[in-house]
């Protein structure tokens, strides 16, 4: 079982990385740096990850997987009918990638294009050691959630070898990293649609998406058709604790300060408002 720690969400635009950043992502079981970074500086881990735009480039499409059955497949498949909706998540991410899939699949619930039908999801677990039955659980667990007939033939949950699994995340700028003292995946968060031959069309950042534009780049992507690169808003879920020294998981202060600031917001709206109402008829009484 992976530590049940809860995770932090920083926020990354897209600003110029240092070279170190464009280096091939590191196999998953290789350690993060824990020194703390120079002032100033981004740290090592925030350089290690992201989702660069491969727009144009085609998916190796004879790398080798394991669908939820534990079948022997290739990702080529899946593509050559439709496009395909490409998404990078491990199955027991105990935050970002389980976010991911709900905004995925909230968008595609009000599309009007049904999975399996004008397009297809292929997800693959980009951590070697997850197994079929792991991504078979996580396919029924949405599809339930989707509950549109026909979506099983459509949405492919896989697991591959870690060879398989780094050729395909360098090809679309997939860059994350593994943190041994956490057994957690420092990653961002996205989503690629691909052309049915195999070529990057769209990336869309973040866990929520329009489905509007979602439906727009099915239909570029299904007219073979490449779209521009778009601003990066990333998601990522390590942050640098200087109090341990290392590389931490912890959402929950994020997602407190954040209802902490909403709630402070609404009250000043409020006492605005109340104050404003006193002072309007007072106001009107005083100029008559």
């Amino acid at each position: 079982m992976r530590v049940g720690r809860v995770l932090l969400t920083v926020i990354l635009t897209a600003l110029p990385l240092p070279a170190a950043a464009q280096e091939p992502v590191r196999l998953p079981g290789q350690r993060l740096t824990e020194a703390v970074p120079a002032a100033g500086t981004m740290p090592t881990l925030l350089q290690d990850i992201g989702l660069d735009q491969r727009l144009n480039e085609t998916v190796p499409l004879k790398l080798k997987f394991r669908d939820e059955q534990g079948r022997d497949v290739l990702l080529g498949d899946y593509f050559g009918k439709r496009p395909v909706i490409l998404t990078l998540v491990y199955y027991e991410c105990p935050m970002l990638c389980t976010q991911v899939l709900n905004g995925l699949t909230s968008a595609l619930s009000v599309m009007n294009f049904s999975v399996g039908k004008e397009f297809d999801i292929v997800t693959v677990s980009f951590d070697p050691g997850e197994t079929p039955e792991l991504a078979r659980t996580k396919k029924a667990a949405y599809l339930e959630r989707y509950k549109r007939d026909g979506a099983g033939n459509g949405w492919h949950f896989l697991t591959g070898d870690a060879q398989s699994i780094s050729a395909l995340t360098r090809s679309v700028g997939f860059r994350y990293a593994y943190n041994a003292d956490v057994d957690q995946y420092a990653h961002a968060s996205g989503i690629m649609i691909v052309t049915p031959d195999g070529r990057l069309s769209h990336y869309f950042y973040g866990i929520e998406y329009g489905p509007r534009d979602l439906r727009l780049a099915l239909i570029d992507a299904a007219d073979r058709k490449i779209g521009s690169p778009v601003d990066q808003l990333l998601l990522a879920c390590f942050h640098y604790d200087p109090k341990s020294g290392k590389y931490s998981l912890a959402i929950m202060r994020l997602v407190q300060a954040a209802g902490i600031l909403t709630v402070v917001g609404i009250g000043v709206t409020i006492f605005t408002l109340r104050r404003r109402d006193r002072r309007g008829p007072l106001s009107h009484g005083a100029h008559a």
